[in-house]
C-alpha cells in the first residue's frame, strides 16, 4: 500500500492513522492532523482496490452495498501491512488510532469488528455499518470511538447510525455518536469534535 508517515520523534509517540474516502489518496487527509497534537505521528495509506479508476480499500456492490468478503479479506490485508510497516518505520503497533473519512471509516470499522483489540481508538467520519449480520467480537478495555453523521446525508440513513452505535456500545466499546447539519462532506466542526474528544481520552 502506498503511504505517507510523518514521524513526531518522540519515543513510544501514539500514531494517527489517516483513511481516505473513495477517490481519495494518502494525501488527502494529511491538513487533518494539524487539529491534533503535534506530538502524534502521522500515517496515511492508499488504498489499493481501484473503481472506475478511484481508489477505495474495499470493494463494493452497488452505491451503500458492500462486498463484504472482500471488506474482511481487505482488513486482514491492511492491519497485516500495518503490523510489518511498524517494524519499518518503528511506530508502536498498539498505539494506533484510526481516523477514517467515508470509505476510510468504514474500514476502520470492519477492524473493529474483526479484531476489536487492535486500535487503540477510533474517529469513524460519516461511516456506514461495515456487516449487516455479522457482529464484533468484544472489545475488553472499552475501546472509545468517536462517530460524526450528516442529517442532510443522502449515502447514510440515521437509523442506521443509531444501530452502529448500539451494536459497538454492546460489544463493550464507548461510543461518541454527533450528528451534525451536514452532508456528506466534512466541516470543521466534525474536526474540532473529534479534537476535543481525542483530547478527553488521549491525554
Amino acid at each position: 500500500m502506498n503511504y505517507v508517515y510523518k514521524s513526531s520523534g518522540i519515543v513510544g509517540a501514539r500514531t494517527l492513522l489517516l483513511l481516505h474516502g473513495t477517490g481519495g489518496n494518502e494525501n488527502d487527509l494529511l491538513s487533518l492532523a494539524d487539529f491534533f497534537p503535534k506530538e502524534l505521528n502521522v500515517l496515511s495509506v492508499r488504498g489499493n482496490v481501484l473503481e472506475n479508476g478511484m481508489p477505495r480499500f474495499f470493494k463494493r456492490i452497488g452505491m451503500g452495498v458492500f462486498d463484504e468478503k472482500d471488506l474482511e479479506f481487505r482488513t486482514f490485508e491492511m492491519k497485516a501491512f500495518l503490523r510489518q510497516l511498524s517494524e519499518i518505520e518503528n511506530f508502536d503497533i498498539e498505539k494506533l488510532i484510526a481516523l477514517g473519512y467515508s470509505n476510510g471509516a468504514n474500514i476502520a470499522g470492519s477492524a473493529l469488528f474483526l479484531e476489536p483489540d487492535f486500535f487503540a481508538g477510533a474517529i469513524l467520519l460519516r461511516p456506514m455499518l461495515p456487516y449487516q449480520t455479522k457482529r464484533p467480537q468484544r472489545n475488553s478495555g472499552g475501546m472509545p470511538v468517536f462517530m460524526s453523521s450528516g442529517n442532510q446525508d443522502p449515502t447514510v440513513e440515521l437509523h442506521d447510525i443509531s444501530a452502529y452505535t448500539e451494536i459497538l456500545e454492546s460489544s463493550g466499546f464507548t461510543v461518541d455518536s454527533k450528528i451534525l447539519p451536514a452532508g456528506h462532506n466534512l466541516t470543521r466542526t466534525d474536526l474540532e469534535l473529534a479534537a476535543g474528544w481525542f483530547a478527553e481520552h488521549f491525554r
